[in-house]
């Protein structure tokens, strides 16, 4: 079940909300705040690449959700001067879809596949002789009558996102020549990511204000853009339109977002393992379970932000509640309880 909430860092379907996050996207370096590290390696292999006239070797960005993986495609593309087609890997059902996508390239082009994690199996072993020698083997025909083709592939890099590095097989994991993990923002960055949003959304935003939002935004670039805009709203609506520090805590305080940028259902978690199982440790499914929410959505939505502020801690035994966790959410051992409760 996806987790509905002003924080979640998953794209949400809203037309206006999609289309406002692609115009306070950056479209090259200069203006893509933070990832320094990734940014001048990256740089650097672009220029070589297009002294050389070559295509990029293939790239895989890894991370959190909403850390930029999707706008740094774009800019990558933008930076080469190429052509860029996005896809998702669980929209590429068949090795037929992957072959109409990479036939229709053009020499220099970027192919990105967001969530390549979830490609279908017989889709990946056709992307690897495309990657490695830009070409791809097809069978048609069945039984006895059936015979492979083999069809040029234009030269392409492949841009590939993933929130599970893990869950990558080995051989296409090595088919990259580019592979760089994006790391949570700093506050400092965050701080200027939000300044730069509200100059492009024409808002007139305070510097505590600036502050209040990057300091609630769990270090992610896509919360402190959903977060401003929803503060923007709320100055429009009570009061002149200009955000300040007095509006920002009241449109926050309405969110339900406490000072680290947790939001209910963060302090749910923590509280259920605190109150149910005395800190822990608890296994993830049974989080799952009594949190009526899947897996994937605690390790991908939840723990990401908790394990970096250091409330949350994973052990062979399952998930534990840590020190500070007791004390911002105002508790004490003697408050859990040895007998898991119901919620």
């Amino acid at each position: 079940m996806a987790v509905e909430r002003i924080i979640n860092t998953s794209n949400q379907d809203d037309p206006v909300e999609v289309e406002l996050e692609l115009t306070l996207r950056p479209n090259d370096f200069k203006n893509y705040i933070g990832q320094k590290r990734v940014k001048q390696n990256l740089g650097l292999s672009i220029a070589a690449s297009k002294k050389r006239g070559e295509s990029l070797e293939h790239i895989l960005l890894h991370g959190p959700p909403g850390l930029g993986k999707t706008t740094l495609a774009y800019v990558i593309a933008k930076e080469m001067g190429a052509n860029i087609r996005v896809t998702s890997g669980p929209a590429i059902e068949r090795a037929a879809d992957l072959a109409s996508l990479l036939t229709n390239l053009q020499d220099g082009d970027i192919l990105f596949i967001d969530e390549i994690h979830r490609l279908n199996r017989n889709v990946e072993e056709v992307l690897y002789s495309a990657m490695e020698d830009y070409a791809i083997d097809i069978m048609l025909g069945k039984g006895p009558s059936a015979r492979s083709m083999r069809l040029d592939v234009p030269p392409f890099t492949l841009i590939g996102a993933t929130t599970r590095a893990g869950s990558l097989s080995a051989p296409l994991r090595d088919r990259f020549g580019h592979i760089y993990r994006l790391e949570f923002y700093s506050p400092e960055e965050m701080q200027s990511i939000v300044e730069r949003s509200s100059k492009i959304l024409g808002s007139e935003i305070k510097p505590e204000a600036t502050r209040l939002i990057a300091d609630r935004s769990r270090l992610t670039p896509r919360i402190g853009n959903r977060l401003l805009k929803r503060v923007r709203d709320y100055s429009d609506v009570n009061s002149d339109g200009i955000i300040d520090a007095k509006s920002t805590r009241e449109a926050l305080a309405l969110l339900d977002i406490d000072d680290l940028g947790l939001d209910s259902a963060d302090r749910r978690l923590l509280g259920v393992i605190i109150d149910n199982y005395s800190g822990g440790p608890v296994g993830v499914e049974t989080l799952a379970a009594l949190l009526s929410d899947e897996r994937v959505t605690i390790e991908d939505y939840f723990e990401p932000y908790l394990l970096q502020l250091g409330l949350l801690e994973r052990t062979p035994r399952g998930r534990k509640a840590t020190a500070k966790a007791y004390k911002h959410l105002g508790k004490t051992k003697s408050d859990a309880s040895d007998q898991p409760k119901l919620i």
